[in-house]
């Protein structure tokens, strides 16, 4: 019994070249095709505020054209459209109209808020950037705008999505800058945004930023891999198409309701794979997959049966994500089978619930009409969120969580037991250090060693998937400097250099404390100090806390002497 099959291709919002300046004929074609995809599921009066966030978006940015030469509005409004493909809120889509408004005009976020509402001045404000001459450097500003917006995004998840639209429309129309800037900004979307989007589990946009990346950063090898995949395309359209109507027939006699269709893995995907697993194209045997859509979970088991009596599966190469789901929520079966002609092929096993999550990730628990994540719904990606908010107040400044932010982006995981028999996701290469920090920061803190699989290792020791990990602690236990030799994880590191600089700002705080006693003596003063006079020399000095004084004396910022004399009644 067929189901009608699940779409897979990406729709590109139209590259629209011939738009010209704002109320133009194609400028009006474009948000007439924005507001008929909007009626399909926003009511009238959300619609018609939409239109009205248009007109004051053309309206300020008046004059204004990209590097293309097209009116500035055909941006915000193809990132506009973008989101209407995920049926967000209306709220959404006019912060994407308006997105580049506090940025790029003398737009204040108060007069968003006035004319908009606050919650589409603050998603708007999520996404702009602060204005560099605050910061020292490029590169300084950057990380700080990293953190401003992932800061945003933890709150409401909204601005990475309007940011990631943004970001791909951007990436779309890239033939238009210099190639340095090509290079540039497609370097940059393969090393954060992309990532982002994946751990958002939103496959479709993570894949096109990568191509889109790929093409841009190594355009000879991207089309040596686009020109092999054309050929095995037309050499696999045979294997795959009797491979699929096997298993449409098989899974018609066994009455387990599906659709199957063939997919192949994005261009950039190939080549990961191939400088990972050091092999050559033709090597790659992997490249073409199968994916079966059915209606429960029960028919995902079913189906596997199903398929492994008809096709002899490769030993060693089953994987179920639905009994334990990937970290940004992707839920499937994967086998691996000897297939028509002696060839191998993938088949992932899915149902349609899930199917719409491994495609739109994050987006896909959003309230199209409330902007509300649906009553009971769990968005995988919250844990991430919340450790990310954790990291970024342990990190020191911008840079130190940017540098976390990108370690955490790449996590190949392992799967691993407390001895609770919790499973612990842990990204490949994580020691017992940072399993402890994983379970709480006060057990990494306290840490002295492990058993895995109830044998004794050591703190460097690198945990492996089904490991059975319980850690081993002491009240008089702390972390050294060392520790950050051996913790790969972002919040592992960020509690580790967190717990230092407060253990050297105590240990500097004792050292001054030492040393003022010590010139106090020599003055002739007392070294009990009364509150007022300590209060009173904070205020002379403009600090507001008395262990900063003495913080600032350890580490030989201030003379002892000095602050002794300025102590002094006669000062």
């Amino acid at each position: 019994m067929p189901m009608t099959p699940a779409t897979t291709e990406r729709k590109n919002p139209r590259s629209e070249k011939q738009q010209s300046a704002p109320g133009d004929a194609g400028d009006r074609l474009l948000i007439g095709d924005l507001l008929d995809a909007l009626k399909e599921y926003l009511g009238d009066e959300e619609t018609s505020a939409v239109y009205a966030a248009y007109l004051f978006g053309a309206k300020v940015h008046k004059g204004q054209r990209r590097r293309s030469g097209e009116a500035y509005i055909f941006h915000p409004v193809s990132v506009a459209a973008i989101l209407a493909e995920m049926r967000l809120d209306s709220r959404s889509i006019i912060a994407a109209l308006l997105h580049d408004v506090i940025e790029d005009t003398p737009t204040a976020k108060e007069d968003l808020q006035s004319r908009f509402g606050e919650d589409v001045a603050r998603l708007v404000d999520g996404v702009s950037k602060i204005d560099q001459i605050e910061f020292d450097s490029k590169e300084h500003a950057e990380a700080e705008n990293f953190r401003k917006m992932l800061l945003a995004m933890a709150k409401d998840i909204r601005v990475i999505l309007i940011k990631l639209a943004d970001r791909l429309h951007n990436m779309r129309t890239l033939d238009a800058l210099g190639v340095d800037k090509q290079k540039r900004i497609a370097a940059q979307t393969l090393e954060i945004y992309a990532p982002i989007a994946n751990r958002l589990g939103m496959r479709n946009w993570t894949q096109e930023l990568e191509d889109l990346s790929f093409r841009h950063l190594y355009p000879k090898r991207f089309d040596a891999i686009f020109k092999e995949l054309e050929k095995r395309r037309g050499n696999h359209r045979a294997v795959i198409e009797k491979t699929v109507s096997k298993l449409k027939a098989e899974l018609d006699d066994s009455e387990i309701e599906h659709s199957v269709d063939g997919r192949e893995k994005n261009i950039y995907s190939v080549y990961r794979k191939m400088r990972s697993r050091q092999v050559s194209m033709s090597e790659m045997r992997d490249i073409f997959a199968i994916r079966i859509i059915v209606r429960t979970v029960e028919d995902c088991y079913r189906a596997l049966g199903v398929i492994h009596n008809t096709y002899k599966p490769v030993p060693g190469k089953f994987k179920d994500y639905i009994a334990i789901p990937k970290a940004n929520g992707y839920q499937s079966l994967h086998t691996l089978l000897f297939g028509t002609f002696g060839q191998s092929i993938e088949v992932q096993i899915r149902t349609t619930e899930m199917h719409r999550i491994a495609e739109n990730g994050v987006a896909s628990h959003w309230r199209y009409k409330t902007g509300e994540t649906r009553k009971g719904a769990a968005v995988p990606s919250h844990h991430w969120l919340m450790d990310l908010l954790d990291t970024q107040e342990q990190a020191g400044n911008p840079a130190e969580f940017l540098e976390h932010l990108k370690i955490d982006l790449y996590p190949d995981e392992v799967y691993v037991f407390t001895p609770h028999g919790d499973i612990k996701k842990m990204p490949k290469g994580s020691s017992a250090i940072d399993f402890a920090y994983a379970v709480h920061s006060d057990i990494g803190n306290r840490c002295i060693g492990a058993k895995v699989n109830n044998e004794p290792v050591p703190l460097h020791h690198n945990i492996a998937n089904g490991d059975h990990v319980e850690i081993l602690t002491a009240r008089s236990a702390s972390p050294t400097p060392l520790w950050l030799n051996y913790a790969v994880t972002a919040k592992a590191r960020a509690a580790i250099r967190d717990f230092l600089k407060h253990q050297q700002q105590e240990d500097a705080s004792k050292l001054g404390k030492q040393l003022l006693e010590r010139a106090l003596k020599t003055v002739g003063l007392k070294t009990r100090l009364r509150t007022d006079q300590k209060i009173h020399l904070l205020k002379r000095i403009g600090l507001e806390d008395w262990n900063e004084l003495l913080t600032d004396i350890g580490i030989g910022r201030r003379l002892p002497m000095v602050v002794a004399r300025q102590l002094s009644p006669d000062s």
